[in-house]
């Protein structure tokens, strides 16, 4: 049996989820996590008991005030022995994908992924298999094509404050570091970008699929 851990924020998901899966042969929701932190410890509680190890966490990507999916699957994948951390969101930004890949994910997924699909890429990922939603692998190879600019993590995460309206005092405020290094990053990602305002960062990184689109 394949070992799964759900890590969504909300619990409506992660019940349809749970029954979805035990349907599914070979593979066993062994436990549910509302965000990343939460991951981490039952994954911390599982490991000694040995007979619950968990091969496959499924984890979405934003999940309210809690750690984001990223920043758990770059903690995750650090730990020694660590499971496959497959991506199931609704998100599809590069930003999102290649924030993802870069902190270890073994695959990344939409989900609106037939319920197949998901199984099939459940136990790739079991298997150490690199899967990818086809628009996710469309997109990325778009952007390998069109050598397009690739932002890191850090540069993604501060232009989407910035998008968001925050000063520069509030997203240091927000991430912990100083108005300085907001500075540095803007800098950066302006330079990336080839602009010189926020108004045309902020322009530039959704035209080029960098930042989700506002609900």
């Amino acid at each position: 049996m394949i070992r799964v851990l759900l890590v969504d924020d909300h619990p409506v998901v992660r019940r349809g989820m749970r029954a979805l899966l035990e349907e599914l042969p070979e593979l066993d929701p062994v436990g549910e996590a509302a965000d990343g932190a939460a991951a981490l410890r039952f994954l911390a509680e599982a490991a000694p008991a040995g007979t619950d190890r968990v091969d496959v966490v499924l984890m979405d990507l934003q999940m309210g005030a809690g750690m984001h999916g990223v920043e758990a699957t770059r903690r995750i994948t650090a730990l020694s022995d660590p499971p496959a951390v497959l991506i199931l969101t609704t998100y599809s930004t590069d930003g999102d994908i290649l924030a993802a890949v870069e902190a270890g994910a073994t695959g990344y997924l939409l989900k609106d992924a037939p319920p197949e699909d998901l199984a099939a890429a459940i136990r790739a990922a079991a298997r150490g298999e690199t899967v990818l939603a086809p628009p996710v692998a469309a997109r990325l190879l778009g952007r390998v094509r069109a050598g397009r600019p690739t932002l890191s993590p850090r540069e993604t995460e501060i232009l989407e404050l910035l998008a968001e309206g925050l000063t520069n005092r509030q997203i240091s405020r927000r991430l912990f570091i100083s108005e300085a290094t907001v500075k540095t990053h803007l800098v950066h990602v302006y330079d990336k970008l080839g602009v010189d305002s926020r108004t045309a960062a902020i322009a530039a990184a959704h035209q080029g699929g960098l930042l989700r689109r506002s609900r």
